[in-house]
């Protein structure tokens, strides 16, 4: 007789955190993720996290370093358990043990135009084509184009609706000309084929009633960028970070790049600054105008 496997029983701690999180109206991607960094530390301990030392948090953390979990990794582990120390478990001398390593922040690999133009034209079919026009079109995260309705379209304004973007946060994206007609090509194409359903996902995925995935998303761009003969380690995000770039290098304001992006902060808009490249080409070295001078003359630009 075979034995049916039962889910493990939700332990009353864990039934709290989770109660915790809903109260606060935590997005469920992040209660999943919460939940299983706590569940690592308590495979580490070998019993309740609520039975948790200052000398077990120490050792824990020992144990990620020595075990080269990626600093992106050690950070959402110690937001997950400050949430469980400070909440849950009203312990903030145990949150304030844990230690986090800040990361050198790097700056985005970002395609050029005429990159951009290849891929998209590499893309696999029409509905990838699409996807990641509005990916660099409107400069959307992945996981917003991916949730992406067709009722989220609106061509009257020229607006995309972004609902429960990063933070749970509404807000609209632009709608280009160039960007709506792709995506009526690939409307009706899907009509065609009989995969868009009436108020339902703008980029459906293998099942019509579910939206793409992001793991899609990201082989289509790899596929693409290998395709169009792209060296650059290419990502959906890589698209987002080039329309910012672009639109940095075309003067327009960094504050309206900002709210375009949606970031709550200005100084993560300004990381592009760093990589607009012809922004950086048209400022005059303070040696050309030494030199200029020098010479008696006016430095060009």
């Amino acid at each position: 007789m075979a034995i049916v496997p039962t889910e493990r029983p939700v332990t009353p701690l864990r039934q709290r955190m989770l109660d915790d999180m809903a109260m606060r109206s935590m997005g469920a991607r992040t209660q999943h993720d919460y939940i299983r960094h706590v569940r690592a530390f308590a495979a580490f301990l070998g019993r309740s996290p609520d039975t948790a030392s200052a000398e077990d948090v120490r050792r824990f953390q020992l144990h990620q370093r020595e075990h080269g979990i990626g600093e992106s990794t050690i950070g959402a582990t110690v937001s997950a358990l400050r949430f469980l120390f400070d909440v849950t478990l009203e312990r903030p001398d145990l949150s304030r043990k844990l230690v986090l390593a800040h990361r050198p922040r790097k700056l985005p690999d970002v395609l050029s135009v005429d990159e951009v133009a290849r891929l998209l034209e590499a893309a696999p079919g029409i509905k990838y084509r699409a996807a990641l026009g509005v990916a660099y079109g409107a400069g959307l995260r992945v996981s917003e184009v991916a949730h992406l309705k067709a009722d989220d379209i609106d061509s009257k304004r020229m607006l995309i609706r972004i609902e429960e973007g990063k933070g749970r946060k509404d807000r609209d994206a632009m709608l280009s000309p160039q960007l709506l007609e792709l995506l009526r090509l690939w409307w009706r194409e899907g009509k065609r084929r009989s995969v868009l359903l009436p108020h339902g996902w703008l980029f459906p995925g293998r099942s019509y009633t579910d939206p793409i995935s992001t793991r899609q998303l990201h082989r289509a761009v790899c596929e693409a960028a290998e395709a169009a003969g792209i060296r650059k380690r290419v990502s959906p995000h890589t698209l987002r970070h080039s329309f910012a770039t672009h639109l940095l290098e075309q003067d327009v304001d960094i504050r309206v790049i900002q709210v375009l992006l949606g970031h709550r902060k200005l100084e993560t808009t300004a990381l592009y600054t760093k990589v607009a490249t012809r922004t950086i080409r048209a400022v005059t070295s303070p040696l050309d105008r030494l030199m200029a001078l020098m010479e008696g003359k006016t430095p060009a630009g």
